[in-house]
């Protein structure tokens, strides 16, 4: 079983950027799919970003494509979610769970708030 902490968040002007990273521990880390989502306060859970096992596959909700980078160090049982030019909508609790897909992601952690002004 895998076990997630979040970290990164915080509070950040709109355009500015932030990395939130995801410790997993457990053995099968290197070997699970893994992503993030977000949800905002009234809000349904939303995708945000997910990876395959082995790095080589990644895919994006629309609203974060081009701003948003997911990567993993297996090495270091580490997710990480790169966010540039963020905008006031992107303010919500982030979310790394297993997974590649919402619907079928698991595990996920406490979550780390990230607040965006404008």
């Amino acid at each position: 079983q895998v076990q997630l902490v979040e970290s990164g968040g915080g509070l950040v002007q709109a355009g500015g950027s932030l990395r939130l990273s995801c410790a997993a521990s457990g053995r099968t880390f290197g070997i699970s799919d893994m992503g993030w989502f977000r949800q905002a306060p009234g809000k349904e859970r939303e995708f945000v970003a997910a990876i395959r096992w082995s790095g080589s596959i990644t895919s994006y909700a629309d609203s974060v494509k081009g701003r948003f980078t997911i990567s993993r160090d297996n090495t270091k049982n580490t997710l990480y979610l790169q966010m540039n030019s963020l905008k006031p909508e992107d303010t919500a609790v982030y979310y790394c769970a297993r997974g590649f897909r919402l619907a079928t992601m698991t595990s996920w952690g406490q979550g780390t708030q990230v607040t965006v002004s404008s």
